[in-house]
């Protein structure tokens, strides 16, 4: 094991840059979960976390949001294990509940072409959500090729290749705790 500042790493992690510390993202969710709350005062929230890389954020988020909260998971995936996407998106594991009245709020990891989410929040608003809201940890706007709208936003970052926090490689570095770019 190798220490890089206060985050032990092991080998496999050596090639990683850090773009956002662990520290900067507990901070900045913290603030996104104050900023939900105040926006749903009242309400309850129904989160859909798309999996795998968003359970990281959406655990941490829930923890500070501060209104009654139920979750729901769904998979989708238009990446396999390539570094862009390919286009064609698949639902590999659909909702467990019905969204029909709830306000929604949907969590990802990434928002980069757009497709993706822009294909699963049409999708979804056919199921009659009573409200419909996408909250993503990064967003990568200069990559946009289709039309998504975030409302709640963690960082935006460069057109990099980035890992960690649930974002993975090949289903390798998701469990790095910081953001990181895979340095060539």
């Amino acid at each position: 094991m190798k220490n890089v500042g206060k985050v032990r790493c092991n080998t496999m992690a050596e090639n990683i840059r850090v773009l956002l510390s662990e520290e900067e993202i507990a901070q900045r969710i913290r603030e996104l979960g104050e900023l939900i709350s105040k926006e749903y005062e009242g309400k309850n929230i129904h989160m859909i976390c798309v999996l795998k890389g968003g359970v990281f954020f959406m655990t941490e988020l829930s923890k500070h949001i501060t209104v009654p909260v139920s979750i729901d998971f769904m998979s989708v995936s238009s990446y396999g294990d390539a570094t862009v996407s390919s286009g064609r998106v698949r639902i590999l594991k659909d909702l467990d509940e019905t969204i029909e009245g709830k306000d929604v709020l949907v969590v990802e990891d990434i928002i980069d072409s757009g497709r993706t989410l822009s294909y699963l929040m049409e999708m979804l608003l056919t199921r009659r959500p009573n409200s419909l809201k996408l909250c993503t940890l990064l967003d990568k706007p200069s990559r946009r090729e289709a039309e998504v709208t975030v409302d709640y936003t963690g960082f935006q970052i460069p057109d990099e290749f980035v890992v960690g926090y649930g974002l993975d490689y090949a289903q390798h570095y998701r469990n790095l705790p910081y953001i990181g770019v895979v340095q060539q």
